[in-house]
């Protein structure tokens, strides 16, 4: 099994769509065999599914991801677990042992486009509608 995970400086990164680079981890009877890092480089949000895909990616652990990325990536049978935090290397190790824990709001609703930086899921915006 292929499992990707969004990346930045070892950790999860917190938005799909603007990852800087996937960690790929090849995986073996529930043990990590390889890994790779991927640069996204300046991939959009649908280019990101494309390079998983030739990737033979079977799963996906992020952060906050839209229902647009995931339906992308499920177009490409890649599972998707979001809500992970902390280490790549952790967070795929946990998965492997049934014990990822992730928070359940991490579904992005909204465009970015409201003038601040910030880790998609981390917040509410202020709005009440940025997360369900």
């Amino acid at each position: 099994m292929k499992i990707a995970v969004t990346y930045a400086d070892g950790e999860v990164f917190q938005h799909f769509g603007h990852t800087p680079a996937f960690a790929v981890y090849e995986t073996s009877e529930q043990t990590v065999v390889s890994e790779k890092i991927i640069s996204c480089g300046e991939s959009g949000h649908g280019a990101l599914a494309d390079i998983l895909a030739a990737e033979a990616v079977d799963l996906l652990i992020c952060g906050g991801i839209g229902s647009g990325a995931i339906n992308a990536l499920s177009s490409h049978n890649i599972k998707v677990i979001g809500g992970a935090s902390g280490n790549t290397a952790a967070a795929v190790e946990a998965y492997l042992n049934g014990k990822l824990k992730v928070r359940p709001n991490f579904h992005c609703l909204h465009h970015h486009d409201h003038g601040h930086d910030h880790d998609c899921g981390s917040h509410d915006c202020g709005s009440g509608k940025c997360h369900s």
